[in-house]
């Protein structure tokens, strides 16, 4: 069982700096203080594959090819794990042509079931190959390390993928296509949220490890209603002391709304002392916040995929959630979203597994005016 793991390394380095993305704003990024982020979701997918391996048949079957340098041979050898390493160049500072170029060199190295560590543009890049290419019976896997993450390729957390190849091995997984979708960086940071849908790509069918794709909330006046009772009920009950860290969403930013103060739809915003902090990162969230004690976080989960933090949120960091605590986070759905989330079940995908464990379990969600809902995150 051949499996190719590419590594995009520069995948997610826009998250918690608050650049809602890192295409063509590395620099940027590096600037600001960000530090890789795909290296480790590469190892923690990789340590998990070792444990499956552990116990499993697969020790003796699967065979383990990747790409040069820090696009997964780097990883692959901290992880400790037997594997070889295609023969191609890369540049230093890697680009979409080295990502493209990678595909076909593991495809031509008899590899089938293709691991790839990034985000959706990095899903796109590897579309683009497929499609040139014609590599139309190469499965793909989406192990989640970019900002974004609105296609359905990518698996709910690193983990998720071992336990996928296990069942392709096993031969219990068929297949399906999966959404290769995209937003406009740039529109996002203007605050304005396009979206497209690029095409499909092959992966194993397991949708219990899939995340699924993002869905828009439905602009109704039912919906619309609803949005409003949840943010009355959520601005009475709030500390007047209080510093309140504010998700992305038109559902949150409803709360502002009634508040009267602007908030970014797309960005993660701090309330405090009657005015909004706009755009804000980490660090600026830890600046803002004299007193965790006296923070809340208000976040609603993404339509669908029902992710409540690690999708387009990062600024939220595991530390963050951290200082801020399970009993301080306050979150809002409509019934309508609630619904459309594959069985009514929330996500969480931090990048740090104490931080997800902490947040499994079930929380109060408030649904509409003074009515919450026990939802189970797992």
């Amino acid at each position: 069982m051949n499996i190719g793991l590419l590594v995009n390394p520069i995948a997610g380095m826009g998250g918690r700096v608050g650049l809602k993305g890192t295409d063509g704003v590395v620099e940027e990024a590096i600037k600001r203080g960000a530090s890789p982020v795909a290296p480790g979701r590469a190892l923690e997918f990789l340590t998990a594959l070792e444990s499956v391996i552990s116990v499993s048949k697969l020790r003796d079957e699967i065979r383990i090819i990747t790409c040069p340098g820090k696009m997964g041979e780097d990883v692959a050898q901290e992880a400790g794990l037997k594997h070889e390493v295609i023969e191609i160049d890369i540049e230093n500072s890697t680009d979409a042509e080295d990502t493209k170029d990678c595909v076909l060199s593991l495809y031509e190295a008899d590899v089938r079931l293709l691991i790839f560590v990034g985000g959706d543009g990095t899903a796109r890049d590897v579309l683009d190959s497929v499609t040139a290419y014609e590599l139309e019976d190469l499965q793909v896997i989406g192990v989640p390390s970019g900002v974004k993450m609105y296609s359905g390729i990518f698996v709910v957390n690193p983990a998720d993928a071992a336990e996928v190849i296990r069942l392709v091995y096993e031969g219990t997984a068929q297949t399906t296509e999966f959404e290769i979708m995209d937003a406009d960086e740039k529109a996002i940071r203007k605050d304005q949220f396009i979206i497209t849908l690029y095409g499909y790509l092959i992966g194993p069918s397991v949708p219990a490890r899939f995340q699924g794709a993002k869905q828009a909330s439905p602009e109704t006046s039912d919906e619309l209603e609803a949005q409003e009772a949840i943010a009355k009920y959520v601005i009475e009950e709030m500390d007047q002391d209080g510093t309140y860290i504010l998700g992305p969403g038109t559902t949150v930013k409803t709360v502002t709304d009634m508040l009267k103060v602007k908030k970014t739809t797309l960005g993660v915003d701090v309330y405090k002392q009657g005015k909004a902090h706009n755009d804000v990162n980490e660090n600026n969230i830890l600046e803002l916040v004299d007193d965790f004690n006296k923070a809340w976080i208000i976040v609603s989960p993404i339509g669908h995929q029902g992710m409540l933090f690690g999708r387009g949120n990062q600024q939220i960091s595991p530390g963050i959630i951290e200082r801020v605590g399970r009993d301080h986070i306050i979150v809002i759905s409509t019934p309508s979203k609630l619904k459309g989330i594959a069985g009514e079940i929330l996500r969480v995908d931090t990048g740090d597994t104490q931080v997800d464990d902490m947040l499994r379990g079930y929380i109060r969600v408030v649904t509409d005016y003074n009515e919450l809902r026990l939802i189970k995150i797992e």
